[in-house]
């Protein structure tokens, strides 16, 4: 992708942080929360929105104090955590190759819901999304800006439009149809599984540089995305929900939403849902995995990843660490299921972000107590999403924690080996 030439304005930066959680987020969770918190998603939505919230002043607020992009391993390299920054960007590196495949996953399955020509076609069309987007980056070709400005306006008009045709005939009794009643306590628990869908937002960290008069745009751009974002995720789990019923979004969850576009206008419903999945799927794969190439090259040239990753070819591009990301994505994509990976990536992002809020808080940020409260909040949704998967998926939770060790603790004896 090509640098910029223009600093992106208060409106291309709303865009791109919104564009970063709704590019597959809601299209890829809606199902999966519903069945965890059933008639209380909305509040699973709400919930995990007000960490994601705070978290977000978090990055804006350390991405001005240190005044250069790159997220979390810039800020705990600031504050000399060297070895705590190069542990937690490989974490972090595992968190963005989840995101890319749940996005895959996504993509495939909206697609080939439209054609109906067996279960093989939804894996194939995630590899070759992938496969795509990879030749893409190593062309160097970028989004424009305005491009991305348009495109989340298209979703965002899609999804309003849906939520709201649902909203109007409001069926409370749809939001618990087909599937049992749930305690509200499970929203929390719903939360908890479901941060990936606010993913999205902290990219804006990579591109502090980028960005017109930072200072004043940073703050403002990302904190109202996020609250616009957790509207429109509250909106579309109530809109939906009413138009199929929630055993529907629950049975169907990898295509949820065409199903329900499909109640509301028929095939053109399911068409024009369909579309909005894939350019949304798409765009956010294209962005996550040049910001994750990035990211590797950037910590490969701190010493922490095999130098190799920091080789560029003629186009300025980090190959080897896109097509490893890419390669690693698309078999995810190949093997896993919808629920494991956002489960997966969930519990990743609250890590990472629970980390960031703590840092705030040690570096006297503005309003760090509220950043110490989203720590705990980011403690708690880990320990209740770790609980979750231990009754449901313990043997991904237990490669995901492994990884989470290796990069920890095995991390220094794998740097010494490897740099011998």
């Amino acid at each position: 992708m090509s640098k910029k030439s223009e600093a992106m304005s208060f409106n291309a930066t709303w865009s791109m942080a919104v564009g970063g959680m709704v590019g597959g987020g809601i299209f890829s969770v809606l199902g999966v929360v519903i069945e965890t918190a059933g008639q209380w998603a909305w509040l699973s939505f709400t919930i995990a929105g007000l960490i994601a919230l705070i978290s977000a002043h978090s990055y804006s607020q350390l991405s001005l104090k240190y005044e250069q992009s790159g997220g979390a391993f810039t800020f705990l390299n600031d504050i000399n955590h060297e070895g705590l920054a190069g542990s937690l960007s490989w974490v972090l590196i595992l968190g963005y190759i989840l995101t890319i495949s749940v996005y895959a996953f996504t993509f495939g399955h909206y697609v080939a819901h439209v054609f109906n020509m067996g279960n093989w076609l939804p894996r194939v069309l995630a590899f070759s999304i992938i496969a795509a987007l990879t030749f893409v980056n190593l062309r160097g070709v970028g989004d424009a800006s305005k491009v991305e400005i348009i495109t989340v306006w298209g979703k965002l008009f899609v999804l309003l439009g849906l939520a709201l045709f649902g909203i109007v005939q409001w069926s409370p009794e749809q939001l618990s149809a087909g599937v049992s009643e749930k305690p509200w306590y499970t929203a929390i628990i719903g939360a908890a599984t479901i941060f990936m869908a606010y993913e999205g937002f902290q990219l804006l960290s990579y591109d502090y540089d980028d960005i017109n008069n930072p200072k004043k745009t940073l703050p403002k751009a990302t904190i109202s995305a996020v609250i616009a974002v957790i509207f429109i995720y509250i909106l579309v789990a109530l809109g939906a929900a009413m138009l199929v019923g929630a055993g529907t979004i629950v049975a169907q969850k990898e295509v949820a939403l065409s199903v329900a576009g499909k109640q509301a206008l028929g095939t053109a419903g399911l068409v024009l849902v369909t579309i909005a999945a894939a350019f949304s799927t798409g765009s956010a794969i294209n962005a996550t995995l040049f910001s994750t190439g990035r990211l590797m090259e950037t910590v490969a040239k701190k010493k922490d990843l095999p130098p190799s990753l920091a080789k560029e070819n003629k186009s300025h591009i980090p190959y080897y660490a896109i097509m490893i990301i890419a390669g690693l994505a698309a078999a995810l994509a190949a093997v896993g299921s919808l629920g494991t990976l956002v489960d997966a990536a969930s519990l990743i992002f609250l890590i990472t972000f629970g980390t960031v809020n703590f840092i705030a808080y040690q570096q006297k940020v503005k309003y760090r107590l509220v950043c110490l409260a989203g720590t705990f909040g980011c403690m708690i949704a880990i320990v209740l999403s770790a609980y979750k998967q231990v009754q449901t998926k313990p043997i991904p939770l237990a490669v995901i924690v492994a990884l989470i060790l290796i990069a920890v603790v095995g991390r220094p004896y794998i740097l010494k080996k490897m740099n011998r």
